[in-house]
């Protein structure tokens, strides 16, 4: 099986799309807030149509979700006093990058902490024919999972895992797999990175 599934290179750097991706990083201030009575009004800059916007507890409980329907500049306003007291955050997921901004509410009083916004980037997967290119940009270093799994096309029942790796303590990951020399079928590549999983499907 190693030779169905060859990891080809150990570094695959992607100077462009890295270099976009810190200009993301440096740059904290498409969200915005304003306070009035008790509606809080949020601005976003720069969504695309589809990027979705989240209000999570701190238990990762979706609170609210609204899928971003224009590109440009989003703004709405959200009574955030009818949260019970405790910590929340708001969740923009992008194409490549999630950021989040948390807050918390306290005797009818909501109060954002912007220094603690953060945001990891996604794993990124290109195809080219037979060879898969993967690449991850994690600016604190974050573990990421990697499991590839096959489906015959013969139907069997249970998906074949033919590659699994965790690879830690690393900013740039990059990795070029070959998916060669079995019958047709499909591939499903399953990424784990600070507690979300992303899944890539491959129809061989």
């Amino acid at each position: 099986m190693k030779n169905v599934l060859n990891n080809t290179r150990k570094r695959f750097l992607m100077v462009t799309m890295f270099a976009t991706l810190l200009s993301f990083a440096n740059d904290a201030s498409f969200f915005a807030f304003k306070e009035d009575a008790k509606k809080t009004s949020v601005t976003l800059s720069d969504v695309k149509a589809g990027n979705l916007l989240s209000i999570k507890d701190d238990n990762g409980m979706i609170l609210y979700k609204e899928q971003i329907q224009k590109t440009g500049t989003y703004t709405k306003g959200f009574d955030l006093t009818s949260l019970p007291d405790g910590s929340y955050f708001f969740e923009l997921d992008k194409d490549v990058e999630i950021t989040t901004i948390p807050f918390t509410v306290n005797d009818n009083t909501v109060d954002f902490q912007k220094e603690m916004e953060s945001t990891m980037f996604k794993p990124v997967t290109r195809i080219k024919g037979e060879m898969v290119y993967i690449s991850r940009l994690s600016l604190n270093k974050a573990p990421l999972e990697i499991n590839v799994y096959f489906t015959s096309e013969d139907g069997a029942p249970v998906p074949e895992l033919m590659h699994s790796e965790t690879i830690t303590n690393t900013e740039n990951v990059s990795r070029i797999f070959r998916l060669s020399g079995l019958n047709k079928g499909d591939y499903k590549i399953v990424y784990k990175t600070e507690g979300k999983v992303f899944t890539e499907e491959i129809a061989k």
